[in-house]
């Protein structure tokens, strides 16, 4: 009977210490966030103590699983390097290889985020082929938060891998983010790691926690998975799949690339977008966490079902609401696309421009190198004299441009609320408009039109949003 006690006995043993395991995004070839405390999750049996030992610094951490078996352990990073190895135990042993230290940055939005270095079908990226060719860099790293759409928040994501930029893994990654990734490696020259979590058409209430929305009448989160369509457009469903199983994870900031599918609504924008950010900083416990973001591109929305026309149905209306999230969110930085837009395609051929543009914001704001005008000029104000209008902008050190070329997007309207076409003269940091038609002008618009380029530039050569001095 003894042997039949010890293997009962052992079973028992074996059942009370449930083998380590670590959060999906956590394996080889990762990048840590460098000079920081960084958590390490996972899970392991309950009330069990984990070791987890960093190899640059021959330290071992220990950490006691609880109730639920759930484990997090700070580390701290050094300086930008590598490679290195971790080690995670509790019975068994996990062992990290080719860890770096050094830049990380979350990438997320909808499609225009998550469009591949090689293109869609039919919608090419302008130097993609010479990208992809080009690419091979151990020290950028790269990692893809599978799609996942859920009813209730995830602990952990599908499985993925970190890898490094070749060829192959560059052509099937986002093109904004590694253009954007690519700029930083070369500038800073320290290991980069990207982290892409993007879904094609998502709406932002679908990257937002259900408490987030509590307080919206006109947002319904579901409660039931059954009849659902088009899951990517459901409020929560892709927060609780693909943010909420890596936040906290050590990054250095967000870039983001998404509003095409709210574009029908928004005033509502302007209160989801800001506080998504908000919010996003408390997940991640740092209330000043750089977020930088692509303005969307002029595009004939009417052209796509439900085919809506005129009012604001514009998009020009949500690239506003966009460009005045600005001031309400502070440490963030908006890429105009102004230039970029295509009359046929939502997914501009020309991804380096705005993701280089991203990475500008980032070098010269979070990464603080001088000499940079790093910034599109912004609209301040406007000063009516006689039957002129006097346009202010910001960010604009060394005054406008038009490259020689006529102005021909700004409009006028007077208490009549009519918009016409107007003259516009540049006078340093400023706009002179007129309209013959327009004797006591009282609005002023700029490319407010759904489809239009751009034809206003700092002398950064970096593009002018779109914007409008009334609230009509």
């Amino acid at each position: 009977m003894k042997p039949l006690i010890t293997v009962f006995l052992l079973c028992i043993a074996v059942g009370l210490h449930a083998e380590v395991r670590l959060s999906a995004i956590f394996t080889d070839g990762m990048v840590l966030q460098q000079q920081k405390n960084v958590p390490i999750w996972g899970w392991a049996g309950k009330g069990a103590t984990v070791s987890v030992g960093t190899s640059w610094n021959q330290k071992t951490y220990k950490v006691k699983a609880n109730e639920k078996g759930i484990w997090r352990v700070f580390i701290q990073t050094p300086e930008a390097g590598g490679s290195y190895n971790i080690q995670v135990s509790e019975g068994n042993t996990i062992t990290l290889q080719d860890v770096l230290i050094g830049e990380v940055w979350l990438c997320s939005g909808q499609s225009n985020m998550e469009m591949p270095l090689k293109g869609y079908p039919a919608q090419p990226i302008i130097g993609s082929t010479e990208a992809i060719l080009e690419s091979q860099d151990e020290q950028l790293r790269l990692y893809t938060v599978p799609r996942n759409p859920l009813l209730k928040p995830a602990d952990d994501s599908k499985p993925s891998q970190w890898k490094k930029a070749s060829p192959e893994d560059v052509a099937n990654f986002s093109a904004t983010a590694y253009f954007f990734g690519q700029r930083l490696r070369k500038i800073l020259k320290v290991p980069v790691g990207l982290i892409h979590s993007s879904y094609g058409g998502s709406n932002i209430e679908a990257w937002m926690d259900a408490a987030w929305l509590a307080d919206l009448t006109d947002i319904e989160i579901p409660q039931q998975e059954e009849g659902l369509k088009d899951k990517n457009r459901q409020p929560t469903m892709l927060y609780n799949g693909m943010i909420n199983p890596i936040a906290g994870y050590g990054i250095k900031g967000i870039i983001w690339y998404q509003g095409e599918s709210n574009y029908e609504r928004p005033d509502q924008y302007e209160v989801l977008f800001p506080r998504m950010v908000v919010k996003y900083r408390e997940l991640w416990g740092d209330d000043t966490l750089p977020f930088y973001y692509v303005q969307i591109a002029p595009f004939d929305y009417a052209s796509l079902p439900p085919y809506y026309v005129g009012g604001k149905y514009n998009s020009a209306f949500i690239r506003d609401a966009q460009r005045k999230s600005l001031a309400k969110i502070p440490h963030s930085g908006m890429a105009v696309t102004m230039d970029l837009g295509e009359l046929n395609c939502i997914h501009p051929a020309k991804k380096k421009e705005g993701a280089d543009r991203l990475a500008l914001l980032a070098l010269g704001d979070t990464y603080g190198i001088n000499g940079l005008n790093h910034r599109s000029p912004v609209y301040e104000r406007t000063e009516v004299q006689g039957s002129t209008v006097v346009v202010q902008f910001n960010d604009a050190p060394l005054g406008l441009t038009s490259f020689g070329k006529e102005i021909k997007t700004f409009e006028i309207a007077g208490e009549d609320k009519v918009f016409r076409p107007a003259n516009a003269i540049v006078k340093g940091k400023a706009v002179i408009v007129s309209s013959p038609h327009v004797a006591k002008p009282v609005a002023v618009r700029y490319a407010f039109k759904d489809f239009v380029m751009g034809d206003l530039f700092g002398v950064n050569g970096l593009p002018v949003s779109s914007f409008r001095t009334d609230d009509w």
